[in-house]
């Protein structure tokens, strides 16, 4: 297999799993609650989603580096409404 197919499949996988945050983020937006997220698996999750990036950076992986990018700032986002749902919740 050529370099460009296999970078095709890597884009077309990083795409489906990142996307896949999407409506998970959107359900907190709209709930205005993440009480059912797990701040153990989320702090995790976003370091291990850190290493993939620096990974993909090392390897020059366009699709790594896409996918982890942008899974980041997702979960980032999902973290900052946690706290922020949180924080209004105990006040």
């Amino acid at each position: 297999m050529d370099t460009p197919a296999i970078e095709t499949i890597g884009l077309l996988a990083g795409t489906l799993t990142t996307v896949s945050f999407t409506p998970q983020l959107l359900r907190i937006w709209k709930r205005r609650s993440a009480a059912d997220i797990s701040y153990t698996a989320l702090l995790s999750f976003i370091v291990g989603i850190s290493l993939w990036l620096w990974y993909g950076i090392l390897i020059h992986s366009l699709s790594v580096i896409l996918a982890n990018g942008v899974s980041i700032v997702l979960n980032l986002s999902i973290l900052a409404l946690k706290i922020a749902h949180h924080e209004r919740c105990e006040s």
